[in-house]
Parts: structure tokens; sequence; C-alpha cells
């Protein structure tokens, strides 16, 4: 489609001409001739407030007869559109936008601390740069600079320093504008005085509110107005612990509090510590731990979700100390989430596996060397492939070269079909969608196309939990007022309520029959949503939880095909897109290709140098797992797996304890580790480069942060191959490339996909609900380990049901499911969803559904009262 064209309009900026489009602000207009303006409050992707007025310039524009006029004072650059015939003068020509802006960068000063050796922002900081480039020689300032006590604990992961911040309002309208999180606001006027000074006044700050500093206290709860019902989970002026009631305007109900007991913030939190320009807000993990000038910094790719998010790993002398968002327009813009920002101590944890182990003759696993540790691996392999055969399981984290490996090794040197990335529940109808529809699809439906999406429909996929990037480019496009989002979930989520989605309330089990509902003819909202899916340009996002439900996945489909709206699927983990194009799945080779197809094997046989490839079909992992308690594999290769993802926990541990032998290649000591007869370290994200591929098809490289002697996933299992006496050719990255180029175009038949039938709907005893889960951004995943700052800012685990379903089952303060394997209880949260209806995280602190209830989505739970302090 061609552009609009746009209307320009003529300027001069310090004498020069440019044209610009109409409505650009005069501070972009000068970026695009080179002309630099002071600013701290600007920013690209905010909208303009002149609240620092470092941006001062002289303008002057022609007046109804055409003479040009100044205008009688300096005017803010962020804030001024251009006009046709505008002449803007900045500091380097003018004397009085010179004047105005040291003025401003004065006063700036004035209170300001003299710390830049020890803050966190010294030498990447605006205001240090601006006051050397733009500011006075000299300093008029001889008085006494205000003291703040500090820091002020926003959340258990950002620290506010009070005396640095120039109220520049950036931290506010992030928090407001981009992910719809309000937790900083600007609050007070004047310039008060010390908070230690004995008055009731304090002057304009940021901050969470706080009824101590705002100036109001109920009397009934604080008598003496001060600190006797205080509690240390909030934080109040000077530090001080804050009140329960002063996060908002009435009490922090439990829902919307994090593990530390105050008000939840935000998923994005961190953002407001990179753009702040002062070093205001700081991080509790990396605070006083290093300077900007003694960091080495790799631009990477956050290894944690699909969104491909583009990431800075600063280290110091061996060690990561922070993650910095990346700047990618097409992805993450300058954005990330604060999973993707704090997530990374893992990688260095103490349980780090350090060196190759076996298994002796005592049953215990000792240290041993490289060579003797492939040679056992290499003899259990060949013994396993002569009986029943080897299965791979290598989890849904590795990169595209890594996952490329795996599925070379498990055809050429094990000549097994059965291997499958997928560390979760598992379908024949999830396994067609992504064999016909996905794998070899290249780039599909983009976040650029989600932002101009007139309707987007989510299913089996919550945004802000599951993809925050993808969240924040919806809540843009819905910001903007070109897109209307639609979920269907069991609720109400606060995610979908920032988006202002419309919500399709369905019980679990139930879903694939209200996406068959969804037809023109239908009457009400369900008729509008097929109608605004059928306009150009609409977008289905699936959720990999879509195959929890046997028939959604099948009804998603038809959906699509009769209303012309794309299909884009959404895995959670970084490495399940990469893994399926590298053909870490059941009956399919890289690039889309199917085991089923002669010309197919032949094509990729030819590539990796042997006669033939196993064309013995298979299934999914769940069979996998079936297949090993049945003796009928014998061998079992494992990776990035934690068992508490998996679905069957206790059919999982039988297998590994009855497999004959098990190969584990992982970064830490996991549960599966006792159990395996050869133990492989391998290199973490932060150390070995790579490309993950993220969900919308794109291509995420990226390098190696620190020196590591570990080994990358086909590095390891190129030298195991070797020690089969083949060899793989997978050890470096520029070897796997070059296969790789020669395999990715492929037009050839794709596998058919198979309609399924929608699942009957349980029939319910009195005490009983149908369950309802999936995992938060924020959980008890093993990639958080190590992080307790982050930890503290999670959601509290809460149980939610409908008031019926509450009232029926007498269902207070709190609520205990329970199946024939576990319970878990948790606080009760009373939610507009479904009757007969309970929603739980799904590996959260105190609920780890697979492994405590054995329960899936969509089973039936026993409900019984439970007493909980909340």
């Amino acid at each position: 489609m061609t552009p609009p064209v746009q209307d320009l309009v003529t300027i001069s900026i310090d004498g020069k001409a440019v044209e610009v489009p109409k409505g650009t602000l005069v501070i972009r207009a000068a970026e695009q001739v080179g002309v630099h303006i002071p600013r701290f409050c600007d920013h690209p992707l905010l909208k303009p407030v002149a609240a620092c007025r470092a941006c001062l310039v002289d303008v002057a524009t022609p007046g109804r007869d055409g003479t040009i006029q100044k205008m009688p004072k300096p005017q803010p650059a962020c804030s001024t559109t251009v006009t046709p015939g505008m002449e803007v003068e900045t500091q380097y020509t003018s004397e009085v936008a010179k004047k105005a802006q040291e003025g401003v960068l004065e006063f700036l000063l004035v209170n300001h601390p003299l710390d830049c050796p020890v803050c966190d922002k010294g030498g990447e900081c605006p205001l240090q740069n601006q006051a050397m480039s733009d500011g006075r020689a000299d300093s008029r300032f001889t008085g006494a600079k205000r003291l703040q006590a500090k820091p002020v604990r926003l959340t258990s992961e950002i620290l506010l320093d009070r005396e640095r911040c120039i109220l520049c309002q950036r931290c506010v309208r992030f928090g407001k504008e981009i992910p719809g999180d309000a937790f900083l606001d600007l609050q007070g006027r004047g310039g008060g005085a010390s908070p230690l000074d004995a008055h009731g006044f304090l002057g304009e700050q940021i901050g969470n509110f706080d009824t101590q500093i705002l100036g109001f206290v109920d009397e009934a709860d604080n008598p003496d107005g001060h600190t006797t019902t205080r509690t240390e989970s909030l934080t109040g002026p000077c530090g001080e612990a804050g009140l329960i009631g002063s996060a908002h305007a009435g009490p922090v109900s439990l829902e919307d509090r994090d593990l530390s007991g105050r008000a939840f913030s935000s998923y994005f939190s961190g953002n407001v510590i990179q753009i702040c320009p002062v070093g205001a807000l700081t991080s509790a993990t990396y605070r006083f731990r290093s300077r900007p000038f003694d960091l080495v910094s790799t631009p990477s790719v956050t290894d944690h979700d699909a969104s491909g998010a583009a990431i800075r790993v600063d280290a110091r002398r061996g060690q990561v100390l922070r993650h910095l968002a990346g700047e990618d327009a097409e992805v993450n813009e300058e954005w990330l989430s604060d999973k993707d920002r704090f997530a990374f101590t893992w990688q260095a944890s103490p349980d780090r596996l350090t060196s190759p182990m076996i298994r002796a003759e005592d049953g215990t696993l000792v240290a041993t060397s490289w060579p003797t540790a492939l040679r056992a691996a290499a003899e259990g392999l060949a013994k396993a492939k002569a009986a029943n055969g080897v299965a791979f399981l290598p989890g849904g984290r590795l990169t595209f070269e890594d996952a490329y490996a795996w599925s070379k090794f498990a055809r050429v040197v094990a000549g097994s079909n059965a291997i499958d990335f997928r560390a979760r529940t598992c379908t024949q109808e999830e396994a067609d969608l992504l064999r016909a529809d996905v794998a070899g699809s290249g780039l599909g439906v983009t976040y650029a196309d989600v932002e101009k999406a007139p309707q987007v429909l989510a299913v089996g996929f919550e945004a802000e939990d599951e993809c925050a990037t993808l969240y924040l480019r919806l809540r843009k496009a819905v910001d903007a007022g070109t897109t209307k989002v639609c979920v269907l979930s069991p609720f109400t989520t606060p995610g979908s309520k920032k988006l202002k989605a419309t919500v399709l309330k369905a019980q679990p089990g139930t879903e694939a029959e209200v996406i068959a509902a969804i037809t023109k003819d239908a009457e009400g909202g369900l008729g509008n949503l097929a109608t605004s899916l059928g306009q150009d340009g609409s977008i289905i996002l699936l959720g990999e939880r879509a195959a929890d439900t046997p028939g959604l996945i099948t009804q998603v489909r038809a959906l699509a095909q009769r209303t012309g709206a794309r299909l884009a699927w959404i895995p959670r983990r970084a490495g399940e897109r990469g893994a399926l194009e590298a053909g870490c799945f059941p009956n399919l080779l890289p690039f889309g290709r199917t085991t089923e197809d002669a010309e197919a094997r032949a094509d990729v046989a030819a590539v990796w140098g042997v006669d033939s490839l196993p064309d013995a079909p298979f299934r999914c992992q769940e069979r996998i797992i079936e297949y090993l308690n049945e003796d009928k594999l014998s061998a079992l290769v494992i990776g990035g797996v934690d068992l508490r993802d998996m679905p069957e926990q206790d059919a999982t541990r039988a297998a590994l304890a009855n497999a004959d032998f098990v190969v584990q290649l992982e970064v830490r000591h996991s549960a599966i580790t006792p159990d395996a007869d050869v133990v492989f370290p391998v290199a973490p994200p932060h150390e070995k480069a790579g490309t993950f591929i993220n969900w919308e098809g794109r291509l995420r490289p990226f390098g190696q942060a620190l020196t590591s002697k570990e080994l990358s996933d086909h590095a390891v299992l190129d030298r195991l191959a070797k020690a089969s006496g083949v060899d793989l050719g997978t050890y470096t990255l520029k070897e796997i490339h070059t296969e790789l180029a020669q395999l990715k175009d492929w037009d050839g038949a794709r596998a058919p996909f198979r309609d399924k039938p929608m699942n009957q709907t349980p029939v319910l005893q009195p005490g009983q609900a149908v369950l309802g889960m999936w995992k938060p951004l924020l959980d008890a995943g093993r990639c958080q380990d190590g992080e307790p700052h982050l930890a503290g800012t999670s959601r509290v685990p809460v149980a939610r049901v409908s008031a019926a379903t509450a009232k029926a089952n007498n269902l207070q303060s709190g609520v205990a499911l329970s199946t024939d394997k576990g319970v878990i209880t948790l606080p009760l949260v009373v939610t507009d969803m479904p009757d007969e209806t309970v929603w739980v995280p799904q590996c959260s602190a105190g609920s780890t559904v697979y492994a405590t209830l054995g329960a899936a989505y969509g089973a039936v739970v026993s409900l019984n009262p439970a007493e909980v302090t909340q």
C-alpha cells in the first residue's frame, strides 16, 4: 500500500532551512539538521510535557501581516510544533536561548547533590553531560543543599533518591502511557523544605502516594498521626515504614499486592531506572555495584520469552551486573519487562555444573574428564540404539543453532525421530498446526502488523504475563485508537483492563464452543466480533495454552479461515520457535520438511552427508514418557527441562528411573540430575553466541558476553557424535550456518492438518470446580532464581472463584484445592467469572499445580474452605 503523502512545513533553525512533516516538534526538527538542544523530560516515545524547561529556544513566527515576530519569551522546543515560516534560534545563535538554558540548568543543580563519583548514573548521566557542555562554568550557589532521607523503597526492586530528582516526570509518564501502571506520580506543590524539619508541608516530589507526604492522616487508624500503625511492608517518607492505606485511595486489596506486601507496581517498573536522566531511581540489585565506564557491554536478546526483545548485557570482571533495554524499533522499541531486565542471576548461581559427571559403580555421580564422560555416553547410547532406541527432550530454551544440533544428532547418530522440545501439555492437534502452518513459514505476523490491526483476538494467551513486549505493543495500538482487543479468558485480568479489552468469559475446557459460535450470523457481540475479524489486517493471537483444550486449535483455525484474519502462534519460551524450525519435533525436519516425505528426507540427508534418515513415525513428549515406562525406549537425552513444567509429574519421574540410560545437558543441577547416568555442563546464554527466533519468525542473533570454558549444546553434541564415530559438523556456528543456508528454502508439501472434535464438558459433583491456570510473568521458575528483589515484586498468588461458587462452597478467606494427589491452599479472591470454576497461578510460591495436584488445565478439583490470613 502506498504511504500517504505528508504535508511538509519549511522552517529555519539557526539559519538553516529544513522541511519537516506538519506537526513535528521543534526539538525533532533540530535533530534532523544535527543541532543539539539540551533536554531532560523529552523522550521520543513519551508525550511532551515541557516539565524541565531545559530546551528553551528563541522562536519567531510570521504574524498575520506576514512580518516575522519573536515570541515574548523563550519556548520549550520539546512541546512546540513547527509552523510555516518559523525561525528558531538555539543556544548557538541566540544569547536569550543560551541564558535561559543556563539559568534552568543552574536551578536544577542548586539542590542536586555533587555525588557523581558514587552515583549509579555517573558516567552515563545526561545531567552530568549537559552541565559540562551547556552549563555555566562557575556555580553561584553558596548555600547548603537540601537533604532528603534516602533511599525510599518504592518496590522491593526500585529505590528512589529524592534529592537527585529533577521532576522531569519521565517515570510518571512512562507508567501511565506505556504499560498503563500509574505506580508513581508527582505529588505535593511548590518548593517546600527538608522533610527532616518540623513542619507539615513537603514540596513537590516523585513517589507513590503516602498519607504522611500528602498531609492527610486517618486519625482513627493513626491516633498519634505518626508511626504507631505503620508497617514495614510499605515505605513512607524519610524511608520509614508506610501505611497500608496510603498506596491507593483506599485499602490495598490482596490481589493488588506483591509478595513484599506493597501495592503491586508493574511488570515494567525497571524501565524508569533506565530512562531517569539523573540517577534518582536505582535498582536494589545494581546499586553501588559498578560505574558505567567499568562495564563491557554486549548486544543480546532476551532468553526468557518468545518476544525477541533486544537487551544490552553489561559485565565487569567476568560477572554480569545488569541488563538494559536495547533499542530496536521493530521489536521492543526501548522497553523491557522486569523479568528480562533483572532475572539473569540464575546463570551464575552456586549450583552451576562445572564438570562432566558419570555414574560410579556405587551409584553416585562423580566428576570426571570430558573424554571419559563422552566415551561413557557414546557407549551407553550405542547400546540403547541397538536395543529399543533413544529419545530426546531438549526443552524450549535452546538457541536455534543448539536446537539444530539436537535435531541432527537424533537423526544421524541415534537414528531416532523421538524428539520433542515441548516441556508442557502436548497434543496431536497442536502438532498438526505447527507442522502445517508454522514450521518453515518464515516471518509472519509482526509487531508492526499488530500495531496496525483493527481487531486482535487473543486465545489461550494472556499478553502481559506470557509475552510482555507484545503486550506493550498492543497497548500502544489501543491507546492510539487503531486497535480493538478481545480476549478469551475465564475472567478480566489486569492486563485486559489496561488493554480495554472485550473479554469472552469461558469456563476452562469450553473455549472451543465459544470460538465456534463466532460467526457473522451470530447475534450481539459474537457477530460483531466476527465482522471485526473480517476487516483487512485483523489478527488472531493463539497462545501455546490453546493446546490444553481439545478442539480449540481446530476451531480457531476455522475461524481464521472464515473471517480472513491472520493467525499467529505465540509460544512462551524463547527457544520454542527456533526448535520447531530446527526440527526438534516429532516427524519434522528443518524448516517444515516432514519425515514422511521421501523427497524431504533425501534433501536433508544430502546436506547432512548421510545415505538416509529415519522415517518411522513418532508422536510427542507424552508418548516418549509412556514408551520409557513401558521399556519400548531404552535411553533418554534430556536438556533444559524443569520437571515442574511436565503435566505428568509421577510418570516423568518414573520414566527417568526406568530408563536404561539417561544423558543430561544442563547449566545447573536440577531434579533430573540424580537420575542421569552422564551429565554434561553447557553454557548459559551469557556465555555463548547464537540466535533465537521470536514468535514473529524473526531471527534474533546475539553475542557472547562472558568468556567461558563451558561449551554450547551444539559443541557438546558434536564431541559426543565424534566419540560415537560420526562427524556431526556442528562444533562451530559457521559450520551450522553453512548447512542452514542450504536447507532454509523449502517449497515442498507441508503436513496436513486434521480437524479434532471438541471435548465434553465434565459433569461436576457438589464441592467440585473446573481448574483454570497459567503462569504469571513473575513466578517460581528456575530462570528467576537468585533475584529476591525481583521476586518481591511478583503478584500475590490467589485462587479466584465467582461469588456464587464461593457461597455454594462456604468459601470465605481461603480455599483448599485438592485432588487425589495433594492440596493447594491459597487466599480467596471473589471474581466475576463463570461459576463452578477456580483459577490459580500454575507455578508460583505455594501454587505448583502439576507437582502438587497432578491436574491439568480443565481438570476437576475439589474445593474446601480454608482459613488464610490475608
